[in-house]
C-alpha cells in the first residue's frame, strides 16, 4: 500500500509537469521544423527583407523558449516550494531574459543594417555603430535581469558614473578616437567603399571604421590603420563623394608638318571607338579634343575622356595609346622625337 501511495503521489506531483515540458519541447521542435520553414518560403516571396531578419532572429531560440517557458510554468505552480525550486525558477527567468535579449539584438542589428543600406547618405553600417547598438541592447538586458532578481541597480549606476569618470580620464586618447570616428561617420567625411587620398600622401579604399582606427586598403593591396583622430583632422580628397566620375587626360604631340584637321579627325575617331568599347568610360560624357600649344618639337594636344571612378584612368590611357599609335602609323601622322635646333654664331 505504501509503495502504491508513493507511486500515486509521484504521478500526481510530477506527471503533469513532465507532460507540460515534453509537449512544449515537441511544439517548439515541430514549429521550427515545419511552420518556420513554411514561413520562410512565404517571406521569400515578399519584397521586404525585414521579415527574413525577424525569422532568422527567432529560429535559433524557438525550442529553447518553449523549454524555458514550460519549466517556468511548472516551477511557478509547483505546490511544494523550497530554496532549490526558487533558485531554479530564478535561473530559468535569467536564461529566458538573456535569450530574448540575444534574439532582440540580432533582430535590431539586422534591421539597423537593412535601414542603413537604404539610406542615401544616411548612417553607414560600420563596426563602430553596430558595436554601440549591440552593447546598448545587452546592457539593457542585463539591467532587466538584475531588476527581475530584485537586485537594486541604483548603486551600480552611481558606481558606474564615478568609475566612468576615472576611466574616461585614463582612456582619454581611446575616447578621442571613438568620438572622432563618430564625427567622421556623422559628417560623412568618408564612408566605407570610398576611395580617398590624404594630405600626407596615402591613397586607398576605406574598408571599415572601428573604435580606434580606420582601415584603408591601398591599391597595392596593403592595409593601413589610421587613427580616427588623425583622419578627422586631415585634409581628405574623397573621389567618391557626390559624382565619382572624373576627367581622364591623354597628352600627345604631332609633327609640325602634320595636317591638323586630319589629326583631330583621326584622334576623335579612335577616342569615340574606345569610348563605346570600354566599360571604364562614362557613357554620359563624350570624348573631346583640344590643341594645347606649340611645343619644342611638336604641336601638343590632349584627348579628354571621363572615367566612372578612380582607377579607370589606367586602362583607358593604356588602351588609347596603343590604338592611337597604330592608327597614326597607318595614317602616316608622325609623332616626332624631341628635336632641338642649334644655331652657331
Amino acid at each position: 500500500m505504501n509503495q502504491l501511495f508513493n507511486r500515486e503521489q509521484f504521478l500526481e506531483l510530477w506527471l503533469s509537469p513532465i507532460l507540460i515540458v515534453t509537449c512544449a519541447i515537441i511544439f517548439g521542435y515541430f514549429f521550427k521544423r515545419f511552420f518556420h520553414s513554411k514561413l520562410k518560403k512565404i517571406t521569400k516571396m515578399s519584397k521586404w527583407e525585414g521579415d527574413d531578419i525577424l525569422l532568422n532572429s527567432l529560429e535559433s531560440q524557438v525550442v529553447l523558449w518553449s523549454f524555458l517557458f514550460s519549466l517556468f510554468l511548472v516551477f511557478r505552480d509547483i505546490p511544494i516550494k523550497d530554496e532549490y525550486s526558487t533558485f531554479i525558477l530564478i535561473v530559468i527567468k535569467i536564461l529566458l531574459i538573456a535569450s530574448v535579449t540575444h534574439a532582440l539584438a540580432k533582430l535590431i542589428l539586422g534591421l539597423f543594417e537593412l535601414w542603413s543600406k537604404k539610406q542615401e547618405g544616411g548612417f553607414p553600417s560600420t563596426t563602430i555603430f553596430t558595436n554601440i547598438v549591440k552593447i546598448t541592447i545587452y546592457v539593457i538586458g542585463l539591467l532587466i535581469i538584475l531588476d527581475s532578481v530584485n537586485i537594486s541597480i541604483a548603486p551600480m549606476l552611481t558606481a558606474l558614473g564615478v568609475g566612468g569618470l576615472a576611466v574616461s580620464l585614463a582612456l582619454k586618447d581611446t575616447l578621442s578616437d571613438v568620438f572622432a570616428g563618430l564625427h567622421i561617420l556623422l559628417s560623412k567625411k568618408v564612408q566605407p567603399g570610398d576611395f580617398v587620398s590624404l594630405d600626407s600622401g596615402e591613397m586607398g579604399y576605406i574598408q571599415n571604421i572601428t573604435w580606434r582606427n580606420t582601415k584603408m586598403l591601398e591599391r597595392t593591396n596593403n592595409i593601413l590603420h589610421i587613427p580616427n583622430t588623425k583622419l578627422s583632422s586631415a585634409i581628405v580628397k574623397n573621389y567618391d563623394s557626390g559624382d565619382p566620375s572624373f576627367s581622364v587626360k591623354v597628352f600627345m604631340g604631332v609633327d609640325y608638318n602634320s595636317d591638323l584637321e586630319q589629326v583631330e579627325r583621326v584622334a576623335l575617331e579612335e577616342a569615340n571607338k574606345l569610348h563605346s568599347d570600354m566599360e571604364e568610360t562614362n557613357k554620359l560624357s563624350q570624348p573631346s579634343f583640344k590643341f594645347r600649344g606649340f611645343g619644342e618639337s611638336s604641336i601638343d594636344f590632349a584627348i579628354y575622356f571621363r572615367g566612372n571612378k578612380y582607377g579607370d584612368q589606367n586602362p583607358i590611357i593604356h588602351q588609347f595609346i596603343k590604338n592611337i599609335h597604330k592608327r597614326f602609323k597607318k595614317e602616316k601622322i608622325q609623332i616626332p622625337f624631341p628635336i632641338r635646333t642649334i644655331i652657331k654664331k
